[in-house]
C-alpha cells in the first residue's frame, strides 16, 4: 500500500498538462466519429485512443457546435425548443448545472427472409450535471422489449445476453426483455487527474472494433485514474465482473465473480505519431480451494505492466499485455492497428506450426476525415484477427469477458475480418453505411476448435497446426445502411431508416437476414447487430 501512495502523490506532484472540467460525454462510434477531423489533424496532439472522452478544451469547440446545432435563441416555443434544441429538464445556477432527458427507442422493423415483423419498445432515461469545475455526474438507463430477426434471437437464447446489454429475462420467449443501466461520478481534484467510479464500459483504440478492450460486454462496476504527464496520458482501471458461464456456487450465492486490473499508456511522441502500452490481469472472486480471496492488493498499484507481479504470486491469473499505435499521414488519412498477446512461447512463434500455445490478436486499419475533399464524409477501413484460443483460459471465470460475452473482439477468438464504413453528415442528415466480411470456425462434434473463449483452452482439439477458420469453417456478410434526421442532438433524438443483408454460410447450415427498420431513436450506445454465430445452430 506504501508504494501505491507513493505513487498516486507522485502522479499528482509532477503532472504537467491539465484537463479541463470534466465533462462526460457516452461513447458511441456514430457521434464520435463527428470529431475526427479534430482528432486525427497533423497541427493536434489529441489523445484519441481511450473512450469515453472527457470533453477538454481542445474538443469543446467542436462539441459545442455539434451539440448546440440549430439552436437560435428564444425565437420558438417552449415546445419547439425542447423538441429540437433543449434537454426536456436543464436547470441552471450558480455553480450547479443539471439536465434529464426521456430517451424512447421505438422502432418497426420487417424482416421478408424470415417474413416477420421485428421491433423495439424501449423506454429510458438521461441524467446528468456539474458541481464547480469539479464535480460531473452521469446515468442512463431503459426498460426494453424487443423481438429481434432469428440470427439475433438464436444468439440471445444461446448465451443469454442481448448483445451488449444485458441479462435476457424472456428465458427463450420470441419476445425479449431486458433493463440496462450505466452511472458515473467524476472527479477532477486537480486539473491534472480525473477519478472516476460507476457502472459503465471503456473502449481503448482508434478503430470501429478493439482487440485490447472494447464496449461490447455490458456494463460492469470500476474505479477509473486518468491523468497526464506531458504528452503521455495514462489510465488505470479496476474492475468487478460477474461470469454467468461458470458453474454456479449454489442458487443463493448467484453467479461466480471476477475481478479485473487495466492499465493503459498512451504516449503522443509528436503530432502525427502515437503509442501506446496495456496490460490486465483477470482473476476469480474464490482461490482454487473456493475460499474467498476478493480484492487482491497486490494488483492495487496504478504502475502499469503487472505481469511480474502476477508472476510473483504463483501465477494464478490470467495476464495479457497489449500495444496500440497510430499515425497521421495526413489531415484526411490515419493508419493505426493494435497487438494483443495472451500467450507467448518464443520457440513456437516463429516456426509458424500453429502452437496452442502462441495466442494473440491484432488490428490495422486506415480511418480519415473529408474524404475526397468532401466535408463531412469520413470513412473507416480495418482488418481483426485473433488466433483460436485466444481470451482463453485454463478456467473459465478468469476468461476475457464479463457477463457471458467477451472484453475484446465481439466474435471471441478464430477469426478474421474485414469492416468497411462511411458516414456523411449535411444539416441535420446523417448517413452510415457498413460493409462487413468475417472468416471464422465453430466448434463441432463437442470439439473445441478456439472460437468459444468460454472453453477452456486445456482440451484443444491440436497441439499445432491450428489456424483461422478450424472447425466448421463459416464465412459472413454483413451490409447495413442508415439515414437519419436529427431532431435534438443533446440526446440524439433522430428519426432512423435502416436496411440490413446478413448472409452467415458453412457446410451445416445457410442464415440470410434481408430486414428495413424505422423508428424514433435516441440515446449515444453503440448498437451491434454486425456480430457472427457464437455456436453451430
Amino acid at each position: 500500500m506504501k508504494k501505491t501512495l507513493s505513487s498516486l502523490i507522485l502522479l499528482l506532484l509532477f503532472v504537467k498538462v491539465g484537463m479541463a472540467q470534466a465533462q462526460y460525454q457516452p461513447y458511441y462510434y456514430q457521434f464520435y466519429q463527428k470529431f475526427n477531423e479534430d482528432l486525427y489533424s497533423t497541427k493536434t496532439r489529441i489523445h484519441t485512443s481511450l473512450k469515453p472522452f472527457i470533453i477538454d478544451s481542445l474538443l469543446q469547440h467542436r462539441y459545442d457546435s455539434l451539440m448546440n446545432y440549430g439552436f437560435d435563441g428564444d425565437k420558438h416555443s417552449w415546445v419547439h425548443r425542447k423538441i429540437f434544441n433543449e434537454h426536456l429538464i436543464d436547470v441552471k445556477g450558480k455553480g450547479f448545472n443539471a439536465y434529464v432527458d426521456y430517451l424512447p427507442d421505438l422502432v418497426i422493423g420487417k424482416d421478408f427472409t424470415a417474413k416477420k415483423t421485428t421491433w423495439i419498445n424501449s423506454r429510458g432515461y438521461q441524467v446528468g450535471g456539474n458541481i464547480g469545475d469539479k464535480f460531473y455526474f452521469y446515468s442512463s438507463g431503459s426498460e426494453n422489449q424487443a423481438v429481434f430477426p432469428d440470427y439475433l434471437t438464436t444468439y440471445i437464447n444461446q448465451v443469454g445476453m442481448v448483445p451488449g446489454k444485458a441479462y435476457d429475462r424472456s428465458f427463450g420467449k420470441a419476445t425479449k426483455d431486458w433493463s440496462d443501466v450505466s452511472a458515473i461520478v467524476s472527479y477532477t481534484p486537480i486539473k491534472y487527474l480525473n477519478v472516476t467510479l460507476g457502472q459503465d464500459k471503456t473502449f481503448i483504440g482508434d478503430g470501429y472494433r478493439s482487440v485490447l478492450m472494447s464496449d461490447y460486454a455490458s456494463t460492469y462496476p470500476f474505479l477509473k485514474l486518468t491523468g497526464n504527464l506531458g504528452n503521455v496520458r495514462y489510465m488505470a482501471m479496476w474492475a468487478y465482473m460477474t461470469d454467468p458461464a461458470s458453474p454456479k456456487l449454489s442458487y443463493a450465492n448467484g453467479y461466480k465473480k471476477k475481478w479485473g486490473a487495466f492499465h493503459y499508456l498512451d504516449w503522443n511522441v509528436s503530432n502525427r505519431l502515437s503509442v501506446g502500452f496495456f496490460d490486465a490481469i483477470i482473476w476469480s472472486d474464490l482461490d482454487s480451494l473456493k475460499n474467498k480471496r476478493g480484492f487482491d492488493f497486490s494488483y492495487a498499484s496504478p504502475i502499469i505492466f503487472l505481469r511480474p507481479v502476477e508472476a510473483g504470486n504463483g501465477s494464478p491469473d490470467n495476464a495479457m499485455i497489449g500495444f496500440t499505435g497510430k499515425y497521421k499521414v495526413t489531415d484526411g488519412l490515419t493508419a493505426y492497428g493494435q497487438f494483443y498477446l495472451d500467450e507467448f512461447r518464443a520457440q513456437d512463434f516463429f516456426s509458424g506450426k500453429g502452437s496452442v500455445k502462441n495466442k494473440y490478436a491484432w488490428q490495422i486499419g486506415l480511418k480519415g476525415a473529408n474524404l475526397f475533399g468532401i466535408k463531412s464524409l469520413n470513412y473507416l477501413a480495418e482488418y481483426n484477427g485473433a488466433l483460436p484460443y485466444t481470451y482463453s483460459e485454463t478456467e473459465v471465470i478468469k476468461n476475457y469477458s464479463e457477463q457471458g460475452e467477451p472484453l475484446a473482439h465481439p466474435f471471441g477468438a478464430n477469426f478474421k475480418e474485414l469492416v468497411g464504413i462511411l458516414n456523411y453528415s449535411y444539416k441535420r442528415f446523417d448517413f452510415s453505411g457498413e460493409i462487413n466480411y468475417g472468416h471464422y470456425g465453430l466448434d463441432i462434434g463437442n470439439l473445441n476448435y478456439g472460437k468459444d473463449i468460454f472453453q477452456t483452452y486445456i482440451t484443444p482439439v491440436n497441439l499445432y497446426g491450428n489456424y483461422i477458420g478450424q472447425g466448421l469453417t463459416t464465412n459472413m456478410t454483413y451490409v447495413e445502411g442508415k439515414v437519419a434526421y436529427l431532431l435534438n442532438p443533446k440526446y440524439n433524438l433522430r428519426i432512423e431508416l435502416g436496411g440490413l443483408y446478413r448472409r452467415e454460410t458453412n457446410s451445416q447450415f445457410k442464415d440470410h437476414t434481408k430486414m428495413i427498420t424505422i423508428g424514433l431513436r435516441s440515446s449515444f450506445k453503440n448498437i451491434y447487430n454486425d456480430i457472427a454465430s457464437y455456436r453451430q445452430h
